[in-house]
Protein backbone atom coordinates (compact mmCIF):
# COMPACT_ATOMS: atom_id res chain seq x y z
CA UNK A 1 0.00 0.00 0.00
CA UNK A 2 1.29 3.47 -0.82
CA UNK A 3 1.18 6.44 1.29
CA UNK A 4 -1.64 8.98 0.42
CA UNK A 5 0.64 12.01 0.31
CA UNK A 6 2.88 10.21 -2.00
CA UNK A 7 0.46 9.42 -4.26
CA UNK A 8 -1.00 13.54 -4.47
CA UNK A 9 2.77 14.47 -4.76
CA UNK A 10 3.36 11.93 -7.64
CA UNK A 11 -0.24 11.26 -9.70
CA UNK A 12 1.30 10.98 -12.99
CA UNK A 13 3.99 8.85 -12.04
CA UNK A 14 1.62 6.64 -10.23
CA UNK A 15 -0.89 6.75 -12.66
CA UNK A 16 1.87 5.61 -15.24
CA UNK A 17 2.65 2.87 -13.04
CA UNK A 18 -0.50 1.20 -13.24
CA UNK A 19 -0.90 1.52 -17.02
CA UNK A 20 2.72 -0.14 -17.04
CA UNK A 21 1.83 -2.84 -14.82
CA UNK A 22 -1.66 -3.71 -16.25
CA UNK A 23 -3.61 -1.79 -13.37
CA UNK A 24 -6.88 -0.34 -13.48
CA UNK A 25 -6.78 1.94 -11.95
CA UNK A 26 -8.36 5.97 -11.69
CA UNK A 27 -5.55 7.83 -10.38
CA UNK A 28 -7.69 11.41 -10.12
CA UNK A 29 -11.00 9.59 -9.08
CA UNK A 30 -8.90 8.21 -6.12
CA UNK A 31 -7.69 11.73 -5.06
CA UNK A 32 -11.16 12.98 -5.78
CA UNK A 33 -12.43 10.23 -3.23
CA UNK A 34 -9.66 11.28 -0.62
CA UNK A 35 -10.44 14.54 -0.99
CA UNK A 36 -14.38 14.15 0.26
CA UNK A 37 -12.92 11.65 2.76
CA UNK A 38 -11.23 14.30 4.84
CA UNK A 39 -13.93 17.06 4.39
CA UNK A 40 -16.20 14.57 6.32
CA UNK A 41 -14.27 13.57 8.95
CA UNK A 42 -13.85 17.62 9.08
CA UNK A 43 -17.49 17.58 9.42
CA UNK A 44 -17.99 14.65 11.50
CA UNK A 45 -15.09 16.06 14.21
CA UNK A 46 -16.50 19.72 14.17
CA UNK A 47 -20.05 18.77 14.35
CA UNK A 48 -18.80 16.33 17.66
CA UNK A 49 -16.98 19.24 19.29
CA UNK A 50 -20.10 21.39 18.71
CA UNK A 51 -22.39 18.59 20.27
CA UNK A 52 -20.41 19.14 23.76
CA UNK A 53 -19.75 22.16 23.57
CA UNK A 54 -24.03 23.08 23.23
CA UNK A 55 -24.70 19.89 25.97
CA UNK A 56 -27.72 20.20 27.90
CA UNK A 57 -28.17 24.12 26.67
CA UNK A 58 -29.74 23.57 23.78
CA UNK A 59 -30.68 19.85 22.96
CA UNK A 60 -32.73 20.96 19.64
CA UNK A 61 -29.68 22.30 18.30
CA UNK A 62 -27.72 19.07 19.70
CA UNK A 63 -29.92 16.55 18.14
CA UNK A 64 -30.13 17.94 14.81
CA UNK A 65 -26.57 18.16 14.38
CA UNK A 66 -26.31 14.78 15.79
CA UNK A 67 -28.99 13.68 12.55
CA UNK A 68 -26.58 15.01 10.02
CA UNK A 69 -23.77 13.44 11.70
CA UNK A 70 -25.49 9.98 11.42
CA UNK A 71 -25.89 11.03 7.68
CA UNK A 72 -21.94 12.08 7.53
CA UNK A 73 -21.47 9.01 8.78
CA UNK A 74 -23.02 6.54 6.16
CA UNK A 75 -21.64 8.82 3.70
CA UNK A 76 -17.90 8.55 5.43
CA UNK A 77 -18.49 4.81 5.33
CA UNK A 78 -19.43 4.46 1.52
CA UNK A 79 -16.80 6.79 0.53
CA UNK A 80 -14.13 5.28 2.68
CA UNK A 81 -14.81 1.55 1.10
CA UNK A 82 -14.13 3.18 -2.34
CA UNK A 83 -11.23 5.28 -1.07
CA UNK A 84 -9.90 2.07 -0.26
CA UNK A 85 -10.66 -0.51 -2.62
CA UNK A 86 -8.47 2.04 -5.00
CA UNK A 87 -5.98 2.45 -2.50
CA UNK A 88 -5.19 -1.65 -2.79
CA UNK A 89 -4.85 -1.18 -6.30
CA UNK A 90 -2.60 1.92 -6.16
CA UNK A 91 0.51 0.16 -7.24
CA UNK A 92 4.76 1.19 -6.48
CA UNK A 93 6.26 3.17 -9.23
CA UNK A 94 8.77 0.79 -10.47
CA UNK A 95 12.34 1.26 -10.85
CA UNK A 96 14.05 3.56 -13.10
CA UNK A 97 15.62 1.08 -14.89
CA UNK A 98 12.55 -1.41 -15.06
CA UNK A 99 11.95 -2.71 -18.10
CA UNK A 100 8.90 -1.44 -19.83
CA UNK A 101 6.74 -4.04 -21.22
CA UNK A 102 3.07 -6.26 -21.26
CA UNK A 103 4.06 -9.73 -19.97
CA UNK A 104 6.62 -12.28 -19.35
CA UNK A 105 7.68 -11.87 -23.32
CA UNK A 106 9.14 -8.40 -22.71
CA UNK A 107 11.27 -9.93 -20.31
CA UNK A 108 15.02 -8.83 -20.71
CA UNK A 109 17.94 -11.45 -20.00
CA UNK A 110 20.45 -10.00 -18.17
CA UNK A 111 23.70 -13.11 -17.99
CA UNK A 112 23.64 -16.36 -18.49
CA UNK A 113 26.33 -18.89 -16.54
CA UNK A 114 27.01 -22.41 -17.53
CA UNK A 115 27.11 -24.34 -20.59
CA UNK A 116 23.68 -25.92 -21.76
CA UNK A 117 24.69 -29.85 -22.10
CA UNK A 118 24.97 -31.86 -25.05
CA UNK A 119 24.35 -35.50 -25.10
CA UNK A 120 25.60 -38.14 -26.82
CA UNK A 121 22.79 -40.51 -26.25
CA UNK A 122 19.42 -39.85 -26.49
CA UNK A 123 18.47 -37.75 -23.39
CA UNK A 124 15.64 -38.95 -20.95
CA UNK A 125 12.98 -36.15 -19.35
CA UNK A 126 12.58 -36.39 -15.49
CA UNK A 127 9.78 -38.36 -15.64
CA UNK A 128 11.13 -41.28 -17.39
CA UNK A 129 14.59 -40.63 -14.97
CA UNK A 130 12.43 -41.02 -11.57
CA UNK A 131 10.70 -44.02 -13.22
CA UNK A 132 13.77 -45.86 -13.94
CA UNK A 133 15.55 -45.09 -11.43
CA UNK A 134 12.42 -46.01 -8.78
CA UNK A 135 12.77 -42.72 -7.32
CA UNK A 136 9.65 -40.69 -8.49
CA UNK A 137 6.28 -42.06 -8.79
CA UNK A 138 3.62 -40.24 -10.24
CA UNK A 139 0.97 -42.75 -10.78
CA UNK A 140 0.29 -43.36 -6.71
CA UNK A 141 1.02 -39.96 -6.19
CA UNK A 142 -2.42 -38.84 -8.22
CA UNK A 143 -4.52 -41.39 -6.62
CA UNK A 144 -3.92 -40.68 -3.12
CA UNK A 145 -2.94 -37.09 -3.18
CA UNK A 146 -5.27 -35.80 -6.31
CA UNK A 147 -4.51 -34.12 -9.45
CA UNK A 148 -0.33 -32.48 -9.67
CA UNK A 149 0.23 -35.46 -6.54
CA UNK A 150 3.34 -36.85 -6.67
CA UNK A 151 6.02 -39.17 -4.36
CA UNK A 152 9.82 -38.74 -4.36
CA UNK A 153 10.76 -41.64 -2.84
CA UNK A 154 14.51 -43.87 -1.99
CA UNK A 155 17.98 -41.66 -3.43
CA UNK A 156 15.22 -39.26 -4.58
CA UNK A 157 14.16 -38.30 -1.33
CA UNK A 158 17.21 -37.95 0.10
CA UNK A 159 18.48 -36.10 -3.18
CA UNK A 160 15.19 -33.52 -2.09
CA UNK A 161 16.17 -33.28 1.71
CA UNK A 162 20.22 -32.31 0.26
CA UNK A 163 18.77 -29.70 -1.60
CA UNK A 164 17.49 -28.16 1.38
CA UNK A 165 19.76 -28.74 3.53
CA UNK A 166 22.21 -27.25 0.95
CA UNK A 167 20.76 -23.82 0.55
CA UNK A 168 19.66 -23.91 4.40
CA UNK A 169 22.72 -23.92 5.39
CA UNK A 170 24.56 -21.75 2.69
CA UNK A 171 22.03 -18.87 4.33
CA UNK A 172 23.28 -19.40 7.63
CA UNK A 173 27.12 -18.80 6.56
CA UNK A 174 25.88 -15.65 4.53
CA UNK A 175 24.48 -14.39 8.09
CA UNK A 176 20.76 -15.02 7.38
CA UNK A 177 18.98 -16.20 10.77
CA UNK A 178 16.97 -19.72 10.43
CA UNK A 179 13.54 -20.19 10.85
CA UNK A 180 11.25 -23.33 10.61
CA UNK A 181 7.80 -20.92 9.62
CA UNK A 182 4.14 -21.76 10.27
CA UNK A 183 2.05 -22.20 6.93
CA UNK A 184 -0.95 -21.92 8.80
CA UNK A 185 -1.53 -18.42 8.63
CA UNK A 186 -3.93 -15.88 9.26
CA UNK A 187 -5.34 -13.25 6.99
CA UNK A 188 -3.63 -10.59 8.01
CA UNK A 189 -0.34 -12.53 7.19
CA UNK A 190 -1.01 -12.76 3.44
CA UNK A 191 -2.85 -9.87 2.92
CA UNK A 192 0.22 -7.79 4.42
CA UNK A 193 2.49 -9.55 1.77
CA UNK A 194 0.34 -8.92 -1.29
CA UNK A 195 -0.51 -12.84 -1.37
CA UNK A 196 -4.50 -11.47 -2.23
CA UNK A 197 -5.25 -9.95 -4.75
CA UNK A 198 -8.00 -7.29 -2.41
CA UNK A 199 -8.74 -7.06 0.81
CA UNK A 200 -9.81 -10.50 1.59
CA UNK A 201 -9.53 -13.96 0.37
CA UNK A 202 -10.73 -14.01 -3.30
CA UNK A 203 -10.82 -18.40 -4.57
CA UNK A 204 -11.48 -17.54 -7.60
CA UNK A 205 -7.90 -15.54 -8.35
CA UNK A 206 -6.24 -16.04 -5.05
CA UNK A 207 -4.08 -19.27 -5.49
CA UNK A 208 -4.02 -20.10 -1.92
CA UNK A 209 -5.90 -23.15 -0.10
CA UNK A 210 -8.39 -22.18 2.67
CA UNK A 211 -8.46 -24.83 5.87
CA UNK A 212 -12.17 -24.81 6.03
CA UNK A 213 -11.83 -27.31 9.50
CA UNK A 214 -12.22 -24.56 12.47
CA UNK A 215 -10.13 -24.94 15.62
CA UNK A 216 -10.63 -23.85 19.23
CA UNK A 217 -9.32 -21.13 20.94
CA UNK A 218 -7.38 -21.35 24.05
CA UNK A 219 -10.87 -21.63 26.49
CA UNK A 220 -12.12 -24.25 23.94
CA UNK A 221 -14.77 -22.23 22.28
CA UNK A 222 -14.76 -22.49 18.28
CA UNK A 223 -12.27 -20.09 16.83
CA UNK A 224 -13.67 -18.34 13.68
CA UNK A 225 -10.61 -16.40 12.29
CA UNK A 226 -9.99 -17.38 8.67
CA UNK A 227 -6.91 -19.81 7.73
CA UNK A 228 -4.90 -20.58 5.23
CA UNK A 229 -1.89 -22.28 3.97
CA UNK A 230 0.58 -20.65 2.53
CA UNK A 231 2.73 -20.41 -0.36
CA UNK A 232 6.00 -19.89 0.53
CA UNK A 233 7.93 -18.64 3.95
CA UNK A 234 7.89 -14.89 2.69
CA UNK A 235 4.49 -13.99 4.66
CA UNK A 236 5.07 -15.77 7.80
CA UNK A 237 8.79 -14.06 7.91
CA UNK A 238 7.11 -10.85 6.94
CA UNK A 239 4.38 -11.12 9.48
CA UNK A 240 6.72 -11.94 12.70
CA UNK A 241 7.71 -8.49 13.20
CA UNK A 242 3.98 -7.08 12.28
CA UNK A 243 3.05 -3.99 14.36
CA UNK A 244 6.57 -3.76 15.81
CA UNK A 245 8.66 -0.70 16.07
CA UNK A 246 12.44 -1.90 15.38
CA UNK A 247 15.63 0.60 15.95
CA UNK A 248 17.47 1.37 13.11
CA UNK A 249 20.21 -0.38 14.64
CA UNK A 250 18.93 -3.41 14.12
CA UNK A 251 18.70 -3.17 10.43
CA UNK A 252 18.96 -4.47 7.69
CA UNK A 253 17.56 -7.69 9.59
CA UNK A 254 18.38 -11.01 7.50
CA UNK A 255 16.14 -13.87 7.58
CA UNK A 256 15.55 -17.29 6.05
CA UNK A 257 12.94 -19.74 6.84
CA UNK A 258 11.90 -23.52 5.42
CA UNK A 259 8.25 -24.22 5.07
CA UNK A 260 6.13 -26.20 3.07
CA UNK A 261 4.80 -24.65 0.34
CA UNK A 262 1.24 -24.88 -0.70
CA UNK A 263 -0.73 -23.60 -4.16
CA UNK A 264 -3.72 -24.27 -5.70
CA UNK A 265 -2.34 -23.30 -9.18
CA UNK A 266 -5.87 -22.25 -10.75
CA UNK A 267 -4.50 -19.55 -12.78
CA UNK A 268 -2.38 -22.54 -14.33
CA UNK A 269 -5.34 -25.10 -15.49
CA UNK A 270 -4.22 -26.84 -18.86
CA UNK A 271 0.22 -25.95 -18.15
CA UNK A 272 2.81 -28.17 -17.70
CA UNK A 273 -0.13 -30.80 -16.79
CA UNK A 274 3.10 -33.56 -17.11
CA UNK A 275 5.77 -34.15 -14.16
CA UNK A 276 7.03 -32.07 -11.49
CA UNK A 277 7.26 -28.98 -13.06
CA UNK A 278 3.70 -27.34 -11.36
CA UNK A 279 2.63 -28.77 -7.60
CA UNK A 280 0.36 -28.35 -5.44
CA UNK A 281 3.10 -28.61 -2.84
CA UNK A 282 6.83 -28.38 -2.55
CA UNK A 283 9.62 -27.00 0.29
CA UNK A 284 11.10 -24.26 -0.15
CA UNK A 285 13.98 -21.83 1.42
CA UNK A 286 13.23 -18.20 1.20
CA UNK A 287 15.43 -15.05 2.47
CA UNK A 288 13.73 -11.61 3.60
CA UNK A 289 15.82 -8.81 4.41
CA UNK A 290 14.16 -5.58 6.64
CA UNK A 291 15.96 -2.45 5.14
CA UNK A 292 15.91 1.11 6.42
CA UNK A 293 14.16 3.27 4.16
CA UNK A 294 17.01 3.57 1.97
CA UNK A 295 16.80 2.96 -2.18
CA UNK A 296 20.34 2.72 -2.66
CA UNK A 297 20.53 0.57 0.22
CA UNK A 298 17.96 -1.82 -1.30
CA UNK A 299 19.30 -2.65 -4.28
CA UNK A 300 22.32 -3.24 -2.81
CA UNK A 301 20.86 -5.73 -0.77
CA UNK A 302 19.05 -7.21 -3.35
CA UNK A 303 21.58 -7.86 -5.45
CA UNK A 304 23.49 -9.39 -2.37
CA UNK A 305 20.48 -12.20 -2.25
CA UNK A 306 20.54 -12.62 -5.64
CA UNK A 307 24.51 -13.36 -5.40
CA UNK A 308 23.67 -15.80 -2.84
CA UNK A 309 21.06 -17.55 -5.23
CA UNK A 310 23.60 -17.56 -8.11
CA UNK A 311 26.62 -19.14 -6.42
CA UNK A 312 23.86 -21.96 -4.70
CA UNK A 313 23.23 -22.64 -8.72
CA UNK A 314 26.81 -22.31 -9.73
CA UNK A 315 28.04 -25.13 -7.01
CA UNK A 316 25.24 -26.74 -8.02
CA UNK A 317 26.33 -27.05 -11.62
CA UNK A 318 22.80 -26.13 -12.79
CA UNK A 319 23.27 -23.66 -16.33
CA UNK A 320 20.72 -20.93 -15.07
CA UNK A 321 20.09 -17.66 -16.71
CA UNK A 322 19.36 -14.02 -15.16
CA UNK A 323 15.97 -11.85 -16.00
CA UNK A 324 14.81 -8.68 -15.39
CA UNK A 325 11.22 -8.89 -14.43
CA UNK A 326 9.20 -5.84 -16.87
CA UNK A 327 6.49 -3.98 -15.28
CA UNK A 328 3.87 -6.09 -16.94
CA UNK A 329 4.88 -9.26 -15.38
CA UNK A 330 5.55 -8.01 -12.24
CA UNK A 331 3.10 -7.42 -9.05
CA UNK A 332 1.37 -4.39 -7.71
CA UNK A 333 3.59 -3.71 -5.28
CA UNK A 334 6.98 -4.49 -6.61
CA UNK A 335 9.78 -2.23 -7.14
CA UNK A 336 12.29 -4.27 -8.61
CA UNK A 337 12.19 -7.71 -9.57
CA UNK A 338 14.34 -10.43 -11.35
CA UNK A 339 14.21 -14.24 -11.82
CA UNK A 340 16.59 -17.01 -11.81
CA UNK A 341 15.89 -19.89 -14.56
CA UNK A 342 17.76 -23.18 -14.98
CA UNK A 343 18.20 -25.23 -17.92
CA UNK A 344 15.81 -28.02 -18.10
CA UNK A 345 16.84 -30.52 -20.65
CA UNK A 346 13.83 -32.98 -21.22
CA UNK A 347 11.24 -29.67 -21.58
CA UNK A 348 14.19 -28.10 -23.71
CA UNK A 349 13.62 -24.66 -22.14
CA UNK A 350 14.60 -22.78 -19.00
CA UNK A 351 12.14 -22.77 -15.77
CA UNK A 352 12.05 -20.48 -13.15
CA UNK A 353 14.03 -21.63 -9.48
CA UNK A 354 14.34 -18.08 -8.19
CA UNK A 355 13.09 -14.71 -7.89
CA UNK A 356 14.13 -12.26 -6.09
CA UNK A 357 11.72 -9.12 -5.10
CA UNK A 358 12.19 -5.53 -3.66
CA UNK A 359 9.23 -3.59 -2.78
CA UNK A 360 10.20 -0.86 -0.88
CA UNK A 361 7.37 -0.20 2.07
CA UNK A 362 4.47 -1.07 0.53
CA UNK A 363 4.28 -4.72 2.47
CA UNK A 364 5.40 -2.49 5.33
CA UNK A 365 2.87 -0.28 5.33
CA UNK A 366 0.21 -2.85 5.16
CA UNK A 367 2.15 -5.08 7.61
CA UNK A 368 2.60 -2.03 9.85
CA UNK A 369 6.58 -2.38 10.49
CA UNK A 370 8.18 0.36 11.21
CA UNK A 371 11.77 1.56 12.48
CA UNK A 372 13.45 4.42 14.86
CA UNK A 373 15.93 6.18 12.59
CA UNK A 374 18.87 8.05 14.10
CA UNK A 375 17.10 11.44 14.19
CA UNK A 376 14.41 9.77 16.30
CA UNK A 377 11.54 9.62 13.37
CA UNK A 378 9.63 6.81 12.63
CA UNK A 379 9.69 5.39 9.30
CA UNK A 380 8.34 1.77 7.75
CA UNK A 381 11.14 -0.70 6.78
CA UNK A 382 11.79 -2.01 3.24
CA UNK A 383 10.92 -5.34 2.63
CA UNK A 384 12.72 -7.81 -0.10
CA UNK A 385 12.77 -11.32 -0.40
CA UNK A 386 14.00 -14.22 -2.64
CA UNK A 387 14.25 -17.71 -3.45
CA UNK A 388 16.83 -19.36 -2.33
CA UNK A 389 15.87 -22.54 -3.49
CA UNK A 390 12.70 -24.31 -4.29
CA UNK A 391 12.58 -28.56 -3.75
CA UNK A 392 11.05 -29.64 -6.96
CA UNK A 393 12.48 -27.69 -9.53
CA UNK A 394 16.14 -28.07 -8.84
CA UNK A 395 15.47 -31.73 -8.36
CA UNK A 396 14.40 -32.27 -11.87
CA UNK A 397 17.06 -29.88 -13.28
CA UNK A 398 19.57 -32.07 -11.22
CA UNK A 399 18.06 -35.37 -12.84
CA UNK A 400 18.17 -34.22 -16.18
CA UNK A 401 21.25 -32.34 -16.63
CA UNK A 402 22.97 -35.05 -14.67
CA UNK A 403 21.72 -37.93 -16.45
CA UNK A 404 24.42 -40.75 -17.76
CA UNK A 405 24.40 -42.46 -20.78
CA UNK A 406 24.09 -46.12 -18.35
CA UNK A 407 20.87 -44.26 -17.45
CA UNK A 408 22.18 -43.72 -13.63
CA UNK A 409 22.54 -39.83 -12.47
CA UNK A 410 25.60 -38.01 -10.88
CA UNK A 411 25.11 -36.59 -7.81
CA UNK A 412 26.30 -33.06 -7.11
CA UNK A 413 29.14 -33.07 -5.39
CA UNK A 414 28.14 -30.18 -2.73
CA UNK A 415 25.35 -32.42 -2.42
CA UNK A 416 27.16 -35.71 -1.48
CA UNK A 417 27.78 -34.74 2.32
CA UNK A 418 24.09 -34.95 2.66
CA UNK A 419 23.73 -38.53 1.16
CA UNK A 420 26.36 -40.29 2.79
CA UNK A 421 28.88 -39.85 -0.29
CA UNK A 422 26.76 -41.69 -2.84
CA UNK A 423 28.01 -40.22 -6.21
CA UNK A 424 25.33 -41.99 -8.29
CA UNK A 425 22.10 -42.70 -8.30
CA UNK A 426 21.65 -46.17 -10.58
CA UNK A 427 18.73 -48.74 -11.66
CA UNK A 428 18.17 -51.29 -9.18
CA UNK A 429 18.53 -54.66 -9.91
Amino acid sequence: MLDIKFIRANKEAVQEAAKNKNINLDVERLLSLDETRRELITKIANARSRQKKLGRENIEEAKKLKEEQKVWDTELAEISAQYEELMLKAPTVPSPDTPIGKNSDDNVEILKWGKIPKFDFEPKDHIQIGKDLDILDLERGAKVAGYRGYYIKNEGAQLIMALMMFAFNKMVEKGYSPMIVPTLLKEFALFGSGYFSGKEYDPETDEIYEIATKDKDVEGQKNRERKFLSGTAEPALLAYRAGEVLNESDLPLKICGFSQCYRSEIGSYGKDTKGLYRVHEFMKVEQVILAKADVAQADKLQQEMLAITREIHEELGLPYRLLQICTGDMGSGKYKMFDIEAWLPGLNRWGETGSASNFLDWQARRLNVKYKDKDGQTRFVYMLNNTAMPSVRPFIAILENYQQADGSVEIPKVLRPWMGGLKYIKRKK
